[in-house]
């Protein structure tokens, strides 16, 4: 009879996360893995694969967190627009005291391994996808509140937004001040364009009233 497992597979990938996240994959070795996991190699090949298995494992797990908590800050109880300037601030803010300037896991691996594997390009594709649609999700909810003209492009609004974000995290990754680095993040939560007091944008609502 086989013996059961003795860990938990869950707690051995976010461990395998962490390394990779830290150090790459490729800077990642099989003994670090069975370092960071407390598990010998003849455990981790058995349960989780080879070393490229573990690491796509360790990352749909960081994409996953990555999209639950951008829908848990961006859905819910309150008006959109707050929680869509609270999530931008509140990244451009974590950004700012990543001294370790680990970044983002989804972006460091796309930019080591992407071009050259497809399973990496085809995970960041749709978490990409995944974020942006939150984000118009939530635009959409502040233009139907009237908080953002209605009239607004709202995919291109949360394209502007998402380009901003990531933008935000290789500034981060540059060694750019927290001043740099919030400041860019306020300065672009006011390109977003308003809506008037009454839901419409204040020169429609002149050209539709006038005689």
């Amino acid at each position: 009879m086989a013996r059961p497992r003795q860990f938990d597979d869950e707690e051995v990938v976010r461990a395998a996360r962490d390394q990779f996240w830290s150090h790459g994959y490729d800077r990642t070795s099989i003994d670090d893995l069975s370092d960071v996991t407390g598990l010998g190699r003849g455990s981790l090949y058995g349960a989780f694969g080879d070393k490229h298995a573990l690491f796509l494992q360790a990352l749909d797990s960081y994409n996953s967190d990555a999209i639950g908590a951008w829908r848990s800050a961006l859905r819910g109880p309150g008006p959109a627009l707050p929680r869509l300037e609270r999530l931008v601030c509140d990244i451009s803010e974590a950004i700012s005291r990543d001294v370790a300037r680990r970044g983002c896991m989804m972006a460091r691996s796309a930019t080591e391994l992407a071009a050259v594997d497809k399973s990496v390009a085809e995970r960041t594709a749709a978490t990409v996808r995944g974020l942006h649609g939150e984000l118009s999700d939530c635009v959409a909810r502040a233009q139907e509140e009237g908080s953002l003209d209605a009239d607004a492009d709202t995919e291109g609004l949360a394209s502007l937004l998402l380009a901003v974000l990531r933008g935000l995290e290789a500034l981060g990754r540059a060694g750019a001040t927290a001043e740099v680095v919030i400041g860019a993040a306020k300065q672009a939560l006011t390109l977003l364009p308003r809506a008037s007091t009454n839901g419409r944008a204040p020169d429609r609502q002149q050209s539709r009233s006038a005689p």
